[in-house]
């Protein structure tokens, strides 16, 4: 009785193996079940529902890129503080160290909140977290009709509105 067994790598193996045919009858059986109907409402940009008014490309300023970077770093940085927190925070080895695993975790939690503190300080410093407001200037329209005629109307109207 000669049986031959796979090793823990042929294991491994057949499971990769498995799943990337897995994956691609999955993609094959739904490309060929799926219906395929094209139309331009379809075929058009989807933006939260609203008709697109302009080209997908066009460019924002670079400001909005910035700000997202930062709140994603103070995020990401901030994630770290809850497993810190659970990790650090062993009774027992502060017992056994006499308090001094406390100290030492707290040191260093103090010094990963001044770096980021820090980090805050130069994106401030630097003017990253200043936004240009806007300066809004109307917009000039030539009209035939005089200007004195909306004037008219507009102090008539104003009367009329003001006593309501």
């Amino acid at each position: 009785m000669n049986q031959q067994y796979l090793s823990a790598f042929g294991e491994v193996l057949l499971y990769i193996v498995a799943g990337i045919v897995f994956i691609l009858v999955t993609f094959l059986v739904s490309r060929l079940v799926r219906p395929d109907r094209p139309n331009p409402e379809k075929l058009s940009t989807y933006e939260s529902g609203e008709e697109p008014i302009s080209a997908a490309w066009t460019q924002f300023n670079i400001r909005f890129y910035i700000v997202a970077l930062i709140f994603l770093l103070f995020e990401v940085e901030i994630v770290f503080l809850f497993p810190w927190s659970t990790i650090f925070a062993n009774e027992e080895l502060i017992r056994e160290t006499n308090g001094a695993w406390g100290w030492f975790t707290l040191t260093e939690m103090v010094i990963f909140i001044v770096v980021l503190a820090l980090g805050l300080a130069y994106a401030w410093v630097n003017g990253h977290l200043d936004w240009i407001k806007p300066d809004p200037k109307p917009t000039e329209v030539k009209s035939v009709v005089p200007k004195e005629l909306y004037d008219a109307i507009n102090t008539k109207y104003k009367s009329k509105n003001s006593s309501i």
